[in-house]
């Protein structure tokens, strides 16, 4: 996978700020969030400085029974190559359902909804990713996903799941470690596991974003700043291994810049520090 460094997920309200801040290798954009012909300037004027730009996609729903919408998928190719982006990303969700083979109206849920750990998910997932695959012009990592409660009848392990996943298309990985905090707080998933059991050499880059305890669940709300246990996590993955990029996803209740810089230096500093101790 292609080396990325730090980054921030860019976002229209702090673009002047991610402008400004010191040392960002790269960013992240949500790919149904920009037009190919009509790029805003201060990503271009990103791009033009030498920083790399992937597209983060939200809408294909490649979790979900249908397969993938080809105008999604060419919309989303289109965006990587308007980028040049060196690959690009979904998650492992589905986001719709209902249409014209149930003959029910297509039902969106607003949402990236977990899908159930079985193998006949699995299989789905697997078809939807190779039709992807093969309408991408650059390679495709998948993000796991956060959840508030378990699908009944689970027949493997988040680790075991996306072990399957990597070893039958060779699709890479995003991983999130406030998502595996996520997990760990309301399905009582232990992180350590899931990072023991990944192929770690499937990884493309790492997600941090911040949330929120309340009344015993943990909202991922990428609005509150990063917490101790999500760079605890980020530390031991980076032990593990070293991973090619990591980026700090925030998406509402954008801090003051000085803020917002000190943040994605802490992510930093665990970032090179823990890599370096593990590879020296």
């Amino acid at each position: 996978m292609a080396r990325l460094g730090t980054g921030i997920g860019w976002r229209p309200e702090i673009a002047a700020e991610i402008d400004a801040l010191p040392g960002v290798d790269w960013v992240e954009v949500v790919a149904e969030n920009v037009c190919p012909g009509h790029l805003p300037p201060e990503l271009t004027r990103l791009r033009e400085r030498g920083a790399t730009v992937v597209p983060h996609g939200v809408g294909l729903g490649l979790g979900g029974a249908d397969r993938p919408a080809p105008e999604r998928l060419a919309a989303l190719a289109r965006r990587a190559e308007a980028l040049g982006s060196p690959l690009v990303t979904e998650h492992i969700a589905f986001v719709r359902a209902g249409g014209p083979s149930t003959g029910t109206p297509v039902l969106e849920a607003g949402h990236l909804l977990p899908v159930p750990r079985t193998r006949d998910a699995l299989d789905v997932l697997c078809e939807n990713v190779r039709i992807a695959q093969d309408a991408l012009p650059v390679p495709l990592a998948l993000e796991n996903v956060a959840a508030i409660v378990r699908w009944p009848d689970e027949e493997m392990t988040e680790a075991e799941f996306l072990t399957e996943l990597v070893e039958r298309t060779g699709v890479g990985l995003l991983i999130d470690v406030a998502n595996l905090h996520t997990n760990h707080v309301n399905r009582g998933e232990d992180p350590s596991a899931v990072l023991a059991g990944l192929p770690l050499e499937a990884l493309a880059y790492v997600h941090v974003a911040g949330g929120v305890e309340r009344d015993g669940v943990w909202h991922d709300s990428h609005a509150h700043p990063v917490s101790e246990p999500v760079l605890a996590i980020l530390a031991e993955l980076c032990a593990r291994t070293a991973p090619p990029g990591v980026l700090l996803e925030r998406d509402d209740a954008f801090p003051p810049a000085d803020e917002l810089a000190a943040e994605l230096a802490s992510i930093r500093t665990v970032f090179e520090r823990a890599s370096g101790a593990a590879h020296v």
